[in-house]
């Protein structure tokens, strides 16, 4: 089973049914206990940091969430999901995140237009199960006005400009998270979920 947590952030359903077109048994789940049975995780989200940080520690997703990537099961965060798992965030003030990956979220510089709400293009610069057969100049679509900017540059798997080279794809090992939306990317979103959805089951993830 897949769990796609449910901690109040918003855009699960859309997610949900991108995985299970695609024959996976995705499940939105609302109680951390349930991360017991799940071959996989998912965290999704849209809004502020510090309010989605404060939700996921006073709902106990915070230590079930950090068990699950210890225990090398496969994790994939999508947007503000991905931001949450850095250290801290700028946004609206000073919030700390879940610290699973070293660095911070700063927002975007004034020389572009905040939010960025639209296409951009990636740039691959490491393999990445997520991008299998995903060249660079792929459009994806993005939602968001800050980003991650990792201690270490060598998890950055792809980038896209906007002011900044933003880290678009960010990840190593088991867990890989996207800044972008890959469920509301078009034909390059379909193949990242069919590379996202083999991953999985690779990893014992079940089918329908």
């Amino acid at each position: 089973m897949i769990a796609i947590v449910d901690y109040g952030a918003g855009n699960l359903h859309s997610i949900r049914q991108a995985l299970a077109r695609l024959a996976l048994d995705a499940r939105i789940v609302e109680a951390p206990a349930a991360l017991r049975d799940a071959a996989a995780l998912v965290v999704p989200g849209d809004g502020a940091f510090g309010p989605a940080a404060a939700r996921l520690r006073a709902l106990g997703w915070d230590e079930r969430i950090r068990e699950h990537v210890r225990a090398g099961r496969p994790f994939l965060g999508i947007c503000l999901g991905m931001q949450l798992l850095f250290d801290e965030s700028e946004e609206d003030g000073r919030h700390a995140g879940l610290g699973i990956v070293p660095g911070r979220v700063v927002r975007l510089p004034d020389t572009v237009k905040v939010p960025h709400i639209g296409w951009n293009r990636l740039r691959v610069v490491r393999p990445s199960p997520l991008l299998a057969g995903v060249a660079t100049g792929a459009y994806v679509y993005f939602v968001h006005s800050y980003y991650a900017v990792p201690a270490d540059p060598a998890v950055v798997a792809a980038t896209a400009p906007y002011g900044v080279e933003v880290p678009a794809v960010v990840g190593r090992g088991n867990l890989w998270t996207t800044q972008f939306h890959p469920e509301k990317s078009g034909a390059v979103g379909v193949r990242m979920l069919q590379n996202i959805a083999r991953w999985m089951v690779g990893a014992g993830a079940a089918v329908r």
